[in-house]
């Protein structure tokens, strides 16, 4: 009992060291955004003065706004479209046997090991080849592709886990595939569409290598990730600027996270417990 307490009391103390060793910066962060630049040169944890102000904060929407339009016009076709691909996809790997088929999901799982540096200059010769350079279109085909392989392998293991007594019920009663899919399986997979949505939904968000690759300083289609950078000029730099452009890129994520937090942690927990 004594060794388990102790025990318990060293995992506590590690878990709180590193949840603060985490939210420090995050702090000086939201700090830096709120003072002046005179009050935190010297630290930001020095409060003599303290005088906060929203001013950097309606100074980097502005600055930025475009850019939140972008990342909106981007995030949800390429979190819309492979989610409805890929379901279908991992619906037909879990359920469905055919030819190879093991050997074709292998493959679909060995595409997300791909790092992104090794395909910057084909993507970007193949989107020059077709024109679609400095477009919304381009950055929209590359992350709806990018996501496809882990989104097909989280939703073949969600299918795979989920009960088939409904479906051959609904089949024996005459229902073909599609109509099981659609009827009885998606219903069921909502927590899992959440929790893909969230996910695919904050990658595409955060994303600065491709939108810097393919939409570098075009204000039609750059992001609001790589927006940021454009605040930091060549002669002058101001921090706080900077840290409130990066808070408000946050808060989208966040907020989708805290709205779908109940889905979220049903989908991604609902595939490892069977039946």
């Amino acid at each position: 009992m004594v060794r388990l307490r102790i025990r318990t009391i060293v995992i506590h103390l590690f878990a709180w060291g590193l949840a603060i060793g985490w939210l420090f910066p995050f702090v000086g962060l939201t700090m830096a955004a709120f003072r002046p630049l005179p009050e935190i040169v010297g630290g930001w944890w020095n409060f003599d003065p303290f005088t906060p102000s929203f001013t950097k904060f309606v100074s980097a929407f502005n600055s930025i706004s475009f850019g939140f339009r972008n990342s909106f016009l981007i995030a949800v076709p390429a979190t819309i479209i492979p989610m409805f691909v890929a379901t279908l996809a991992g619906y037909g790997f879990a359920r469905f046997s055919f030819p190879i088929r093991d050997y074709v999901f292998l493959t679909v799982v060995l595409l997300m090991t791909i790092p992104q540096q090794m395909v910057a200059i084909p993507i970007f010769r193949i989107m020059v080849s077709l024109n679609l350079e400095n477009t919304l279109v381009s950055l929209v085909l590359l992350h709806s592709a990018w996501g496809l392989p882990w989104i097909v392998l989280f939703m073949r293991n969600f299918f795979s886990a989920l009960p088939k007594d409904v479906e051959e019920a609904a089949r024996v009663d005459g229902a073909s595939d599609l109509k099981v899919f659609f009827k009885i399986v998606l219903p069921m997979a909502l927590p899992a569409l959440a929790a893909v949505a969230v996910l695919q939904f904050m990658w595409v968000w955060n994303d600065f290598f491709f939108s810097l690759l393919l939409c570098p300083a075009n204000p039609s289609c750059m992001t609001a990730t790589v927006a940021l950078i454009h605040t930091i000029g060549k002669f002058e730099f101001d921090p706080g600027l900077l840290a409130a452009g990066s808070l408000l890129v946050m808060l989208v994520p966040v907020g989708l996270y805290v709205l779908l937090q109940k889905f979220y942690i049903r989908g991604m927990i609902g595939w490892t417990v069977k039946g």
